[in-house]
């Protein structure tokens, strides 16, 4: 029995990078340490194959093989979801097969663009449903990505429709009032719990986690920071979580800029010797000379702030 994902999970599912060496194969004694890097920070569990992991520039039989090799990896230690949006049911769920064999936990799925209708959005859910069976999925929420905008009654709605949503992967934005909401608007005697998991590369981590999130999945480079901020919390110490967080706002909002964002996240976990190299596969950002040394300011900054923290 794999460690699924349930509508209780909780804490930081860290979304992981996918490293590739300068090639731009995949490095798999970097990913060794990048799954070792991350579980040791305290992590609740991995999220492999999204939007963040350049998923969609790698071939279907190498993302099978990167799965596999994360989930032997971990060995069952944390729930592992995997993102498999395809624009193919097929290959969903030939995928979702493969990993779920493998050990995975769950997968996580967004809208595919073009549901411009909530009526398409349930339609197309409830054929992915069927095609994965009984799968806990991860539903992702991401209009700014996907261009879906999908209401708090029909994310209440699919997952009363379907058990095997148990997730939402809240990153709505401006979401603070919708996540309220759907916290507020499940766990009913009509509506199911469902475990709220945020994005947006934590930008919003402290409000979100007062709003009633679960955690976090999102794939800052400073993954400590996010399981801290989440215990802090769940311990009751509000504003000590909001502290830390402060602390490392300036670079969770530079690893913030849409398209460079990635190629910064990278390069901080190339510094921290996590992986060997920043490369993101083309077409895909890079860091100017510039960004390099505000990068370094940015994170001696850090370092001196964590320090008279304590």
């Amino acid at each position: 029995m794999s460690n699924l994902i349930t509508r209780n999970s909780d804490g930081v599912f860290i979304i992981a990078a996918t490293p590739f060496d300068e090639s731009g194969a995949i490095d798999y004694d970097s990913t060794d340490r990048m799954v070792d890097f991350y579980l040791e920070t305290g992590v609740s569990g991995m999220t492999i194959l999204g939007i963040m992991g350049e998923a969609p520039k790698m071939a279907g039989d190498e993302a099978q093989k990167f799965a596999a090799h994360v989930l032997e990896r971990v060995a069952g230690r944390v729930p592992v979801v995997v993102g498999v949006s395809a624009a193919g049911l097929d290959n969903m769920a030939r995928l979702t097969a493969t990993v779920m064999d493998a050990g995975a936990g769950g997968v996580m799925v967004a809208p595919q663009p073009g549901l411009v209708t909530e009526v398409k959005l349930k339609n197309y859910m409830a054929q992915v449903c069927d095609a994965l069976g009984d799968t806990p999925i991860c539903f992702q929420d991401y209009p700014q990505t996907t261009g879906v905008q999908v209401s708090v009654e029909t994310i209440l709605g699919l997952t009363v429709d379907h058990p095997q949503i148990v997730m939402l992967k809240h990153e709505d934005w401006p979401g603070l009032t919708k996540l309220s909401r759907v916290r507020a608007e499940s766990g009913t005697d009509d509506v199911p719990r469902l475990s709220i998991l945020t994005g947006n590369s934590a930008l919003f981590l402290a409000q979100e986690m007062q709003r009633g999130a679960d955690g976090a999945m999102t794939g800052f480079a400073y993954p400590e920071m996010l399981v801290q901020v989440v215990a802090r919390h769940k311990a009751g110490d509000v504003d000590g979580a909001e502290d830390l967080f402060d602390a490392y706002l300036p670079m969770v909002r530079y690893e913030q800029q849409l398209g460079l964002g990635l190629a910064i996240r990278k390069e901080v976990l190339r510094r921290r010797g996590v992986i060997a190299s920043n490369k993101v596969r083309a077409p895909g950002p890079a860091m100017t000379a510039r960004d390099h040394e505000e990068l370094t300011r940015l994170m001696t900054r850090l370092e001196k702030r964590l320090g008279e923290l304590g």
